[in-house]
């Protein structure tokens, strides 16, 4: 077998969001680079996830918003386009293809291999190209891993039997099931039956739990809950699937209570698991399958001598690219500077943020009612905090009246006691993804109460919910 032997200063496995921004850093920093990967470069969030997971609803949303201002509203009810639907998802997600990733990667001087790669021990990674090839890779100073997620599926009887759906094909599909049973109640599947169903497919949720988006404020999913309602989705919660089986190309499925149901299709939206099962974790004594832990630098901490990063969602810190590539900021400025001999720490660093803030991490679901949170919630362990809990009714502001009629939503408001600042936000709402950026910068900047009281929103907008909130604070 013909075997090349190359050395770089670091390796990054995995060419997504993540990977793409730990070596484009590193390289700016002077340091050698090279990046393996196997699929599209580009990774889950371009091709399978955050492009196309938006896209697809995106016309739903905007059409129910559309229906609720005077004027538009005959002209907006009628069916979307489907095609032209398709056609735009498949444009946001480059008709997958990562020409342009590969062109950009050769401009900012990062080497790329394509192929499968595994670690072989300390600083060691062995890769199996796709023409046979074996390049034996060794790292002078770091291996960085982000090689993300994949579908984590439940053992449920049958299930190799049906050929279901995961998040790929539910954000991939070129045609519209007639029916479509959505398993599980997370972003995932709330995202993908707002779409689906808007793009005329039957959508069934089957919700182990008692409410949608069971980790944010209950107020979130009860109007997610609405709003798929409203657009007909057909949700039945404290359901579990019993068994499964495909007859006559339809998905026969069997629930705890022995009730039937039959779809075209069935989506598994049940959670995500590492892609470390043929990484080779075994050559550093570590478990395939695991999560990789890692400090607040994105070090793995069971990993001895300081060269293994896990960075982006397989070390299981938070799983949307935006806070991945956050992480892969911080990992490759700490990777260069430890290259360099400097040591890193708070004291050295400063507010260069050489190691993650984790109080603050935003998130947006894109349903008919969106929802924004950020920081802390009322669901979380407050450590003893003193939290006092602000909540208004988005109706009552003078945006919400220009966004739409009978416009519904809701904000919470969670302000530290102790420290007279603000630990989270959530928002839920038609348009409040917007809203999430200046929420986020009061948390993370720890921004005084007092001082937010001189930050004028403009009127009339939907950001005069600040204020509104915290005139609820004060009482």
């Amino acid at each position: 077998m013909n075997e090349t032997t190359r050395t770089y200063d670091v390796i990054v496995i995995g060419a997504g969001p993540v990977g793409e921004n730990v070596a484009e850093r590193v390289r700016a920093a002077g340091l050698s680079i090279v990046i393996v990967e196997r699929e599209l470069l580009g990774g889950e969030c371009s091709f399978w996830a955050c492009d196309p997971s938006k896209a697809l609803p995106r016309p739903v949303v905007a059409r129910a918003d559309a229906c609720r201002l005077p004027g538009l509203g005959e002209a907006a009810a009628g069916p979307l386009d489907v095609e032209a639907v398709l056609a735009h998802r498949d444009k946001m997600s480059s008709y997958w293809k990562d020409e342009d990733q590969v062109d950009w990667l050769g401009s900012v001087s990062v080497d790329l291999i394509r192929g499968h790669g595994r670690l072989d021990g300390p600083r060691k990674v062995r890769v199996q190209t796709s023409d046979g090839e074996t390049i034996a890779l060794t790292a002078r100073h770091a291996v960085a891993v982000s090689t993300g997620t994949s579908a984590a599926l439940p053992s449920i009887p049958g299930l190799d039997t049906v050929r279901p759906w995961t998040s790929r094909e539910a954000t991939s599909s070129d045609k519209v099931p007639g029916r479509l049973a959505v398993v599980g109640g997370g972003v995932v599947a709330v995202e993908m039956a707002t779409a689906w169903q808007g793009l005329r497919s039957q959508v069934t949720m089957l919700v182990l739990d008692d409410q949608l988006l069971q980790r944010m404020e209950p107020v979130a999913g009860e109007l997610v809950t609405d709003g798929l309602r409203e657009a007909g989705v057909d949700i039945r919660f404290g359901t579990s699937v019993a068994s499964l089986a495909r007859e006559d190309g339809e998905v026969q499925i069997t629930l705890a209570d022995g009730a039937h149901l039959a779809a075209d299709e069935i989506l598994l939206a049940t959670g995500r698991a590492p892609n470390t099962w043929n990484l080779g974790l075994e050559t550093i004594d570590l478990t395939p399958g695991d999560w990789l832990k890692v400090d607040d630098t994105f070090l793995v901490t069971d990993v001895a001598d300081g060269w293994c990063y896990a960075v982006g969602d397989v070390n299981h810190r938070a799983l949307m690219t935006h806070q991945g590539k956050y992480q892969a900021r911080i990992a490759a400025t700490v990777i260069a500077a430890r290259a360099g001999g400097e040591r890193v720490d708070d004291t050295r660093w400063g507010a260069h943020a050489a190691t993650a803030d984790h109080a603050a991490v935003p998130q947006v679901v894109f349903t008919h009612t969106e929802v924004a949170a950020v920081g802390l919630t009322t669901h979380e362990e407050q450590s003893g905090r003193r939290i006092k809990v602000a909540d208004y009714d988005l109706a009552h502001v003078a945006g919400a009246h220009q966004y739409a009629e009978e416009y519904r939503g809701q904000a919470r408001m969670l302000i530290d006691l102790d420290r007279d600042t603000v630990a989270g936000v959530t928002f839920a709402g038609p348009g409040v993804g917007e809203l999430l950026h200046s929420a986020a910068i009061a948390v993370v900047g720890e921004v005084p109460i007092g001082r937010l009281w001189h930050a004028v929103p403009a009127f009339p907008t939907l950001s005069e919910i600040w204020l509104r909130l915290l005139e609820t604070h004060r009482g």
